[in-house]
């Protein structure tokens, strides 16, 4: 059974940052697609950032020079390290694993960014 569980949400004040991390188990991680997604209070989730497993990265425009997504092969994490955060970051930040024909989904934490 594949399982992401990730952690690292909480409260920060606006300017704070944060490190996210999810973990996956059930499955071979190095040859896996990763990323981070997002869903604020009555909005879409939308993509924040992907990890390849050839090692390619890329952000959405709203976080391009605050966020960076790493990884670690050995350790079957994924890291999303959050800085200069805005209240308009808060959200449920997702982990998401992907490759032919399996999609995975952690069970989110809470960020929140106070003004």
């Amino acid at each position: 059974q594949v399982q992401l569980v990730e952690s690292g949400g909480g409260l920060v004040q606006a300017g704070g940052s944060l490190r996210l991390s999810c973990t996956a188990s059930g499955t071979s991680f190095s040859v896996s697609d990763m990323a981070w997604y997002r869903q604020a209070p009555g909005k879409q989730r939308e993509s924040v950032a992907a990890a390849t497993s050839g090692g390619s990265t890329n952000y959405a425009d709203s976080v391009k020079g605050r966020f960076t997504i790493s990884r670690d092969n050995a350790k079957n994490t994924v890291y999303l390290q959050m800085n200069s955060l805005k209240p308009e970051d808060t959200a449920v930040y997702y982990c998401r694993l992907s490759r032919r024909y399996l999609e995975v989904w952690g069970q989110g934490t809470l960020v929140t960014v106070s003004s």
